[in-house]
């Protein structure tokens, strides 16, 4: 049902029953920063020029069209969309009315789109222009969606379609604006975002209202993403990407510029976007940061106002922390993931480290950073015995806290949390004295060699150093007398000649004599995941024959 809010006494301390719900952002987005901008580029072409209080407008209408619908409290709404104003316009709408807003992957395969859509069971699917040919295509399959709403105006609309397309713009125009939010438990189901899914189905997770709201107050702080009013904030990273990291929640609650740029990745756009709209703050992997660097040295021009980048997803490299310093751009590696909303580390500095002279300060960088408060982790041996916090050490990492998975959808997976609650991550880490985490590795992808561990991550990051070396990839392959030992396959930047023992010698002195790969393959291609890390699985495949010379 919908209602107005009333306040009222809590049980403990005497203060108001206040719940934290995803409306209450954008509605003090739009009340205390009503005038601040949303720009973003549009699948239409050109840019749209919106602000927080046009952005809450629309969000209410697309909460009184869903009504319309027949949707209800609790219900998913899914969404196949760029970052643009009116995927957060949607995102809002789905959330204020109670729905679920589900974020899908576009890069996922056919198979793994369709059995997202029919397990969350969506009812209604927001999609962009670019993805008219997807939808079509899949629409057949597609066993639960009743509407397909075309996120663009009368004008942009195909002529033909098999299917029986909704305008978002009539349905926005035809929606009353001053229906009140619906007012849930604050522990409700707000959004849902699965999992990659590399190996077996993807797991889906889905966040309340709770999680969100104290996620996007948690990644304001000074010592998360530090940003305010005066911020203009650019998020990469797509909002199907574990909520674009959070920060179209989080440039509502603390009033900040958000600028996205919709179907564009490429580093010319971005370069013309940072600099046009003065962002101080832009995050994304390192492949995106990877070509923005190639094009700065191949083209110049700076990058404006730009002070910081966040980059996650995977390890970023020192060539990459020092190749942005000499930008003037500092480099602040996260980690997370879709299980935890997906905020768990940051990289700023603590003054100990800020003290440091430059090589000191990043040998702190390159990990990938402190714990935010919101955030619990420790590392644990196979026994499950916590391992000490001296930096050698290194177990497995688990994590608890309030914005942390505590089961996937539909109970997918079973019991995910240990008898205390702790969730293991996957990955194999060390805490350092300071607070700082780094990542060894997943502990799928961990080099096991002559009783020793490899880290295949610490040697990519490596490799990449080395001239002409645009990406490197590390599996282990078998070996009959260390158990396995490290291949190395590395792409060349456009233009480039990589060899083997050029390859060889840079690394020489950089890594332990026995962390040494025994065989580095130049290849022009490495594959992906839909969230752009490396896909070891597939690389395992590929080259689980494979001989290293004179075995």
């Amino acid at each position: 049902m919908s209602a107005t809010w009333q306040p009222g006494i809590g049980q403990a301390g005497n203060m108001q029953d206040w719940p934290l719900l995803v409306s209450t952002l954008v509605d003090h987005a739009a009340r205390n920063h009503g005038r601040r901008e949303v720009v973003s580029l549009t699948c239409e072409g050109g840019e749209h020029r919106s602000n927080w209080s046009e952005i809450r407008h629309r969000a209410m209408q697309v909460a009184s069209a869903l009504r319309t619908m027949g949707i209800s409290v609790g219900d998913r709404v899914a969404t196949l969309a760029w970052n643009t104003h009116r995927h957060v316009e949607s995102w809002y709408g789905i959330s204020g009315m109670g729905g679920v807003a589900h974020t899908i992957n576009p890069r996922l395969f056919d198979d793994q789109i369709v059995y997202i859509a029919n397990h969350a069971e969506d009812r209604v699917l927001f999609f962009d222009l670019t993805f008219v040919p997807l939808v079509e295509r899949l629409a057949p399959r597609l066993t639960t969606i009743e509407h397909f709403v075309l996120l663009t105006d009368r004008a942009h609309m195909p002529v033909e379609s098999p299917l029986d397309l909704l305008c978002y713009e009539d349905l926005l125009a035809a929606a009353p604006a001053d229906e009140p939010w619906t007012i849930v438990d604050e522990k409700a189901p707000a959004g849902l975002c699965y999992t990659s899914g590399t190996t077996g189905n993807p797991k889906g997770v889905q966040y309340s209202h709770r999680s969100n709201v104290l996620h996007a107050m948690a990644a304001c702080m000074t010592d998360t993403f530090g940003i305010g009013a005066q911020s203009a904030v650019l998020p990469i990273a797509p909002m199907y990407h574990a909520n674009a990291w959070s920060i179209p929640y989080t440039a509502a609650a603390c009033g900040a510029k958000l600028v996205m740029g919709g179907p564009h990745f490429d580093a010319p756009t971005l370069q013309k976007l940072i600099i046009d709209e003065d962002v101080d703050l832009a995050l994304a992997v390192p492949t995106i940061w990877l070509g923005m660097l190639q094009h700065l040295e191949k083209h110049g021009g700076g990058l404006g106002k730009l002070e910081r980048t966040c980059i996650g997803g995977s390890a970023v490299p020192r060539s990459m922390i020092e190749a942005f310093d000499k930008q003037g751009v500092r480099v602040m590696q996260l980690w997370g993931m879709t299980e935890m909303s997906p905020l768990g580390t940051v990289g700023t500095a603590l003054p100990e480290v800020a003290a440091m002279g430059y090589d000191e300060q990043v040998g702190y960088r390159v990990k990938q950073g402190r714990g935010i408060y919101g955030v619990e982790m420790k590392i644990v041996g196979d026994d499950g015995a916590e391992l000490a916090r001296d930096g050698r050490a290194f177990g497995r990492l688990l994590v608890r806290g309030p914005w942390i998975v505590g089961s996937y959808f539909k109970g997918d997976g079973g019991n995910v949390l240990n008898a205390e609650g702790w969730f293991d991550t996957g990955d194999v880490a060390t805490l350092c004295p300071l607070g700082y985490m780094q990542i060894v590795d997943r502990s799928k992808d961990v080099i096991k060699s002559g009783g020793e561990w490899i880290s295949s991550i610490d040697l990519e990051n490596a490799a990449v150093g080395a001239p002409g070396v645009a990406e490197a990839a590390v599996i282990g392959v078998p070996h009959p007398k260390w158990d396995e030992r490290p291949l190395l396959l590395v792409r060349e930047k456009e233009g480039a000649t990589v060899s083997k023992q050029g390859v060889l010698d840079y690394l020489d002195g950089k890594i332990a004599k026995w962390w040494m790969p025994d065989e580095v393959l130049v290849v022009t291609d490495l594959p992906h995941t839909a969230t752009g890390k490396l896909l070891k699985t597939e690389l395992r495949e590929r080259y689980k024959d494979f001989k290293f010379p004179g075995i």
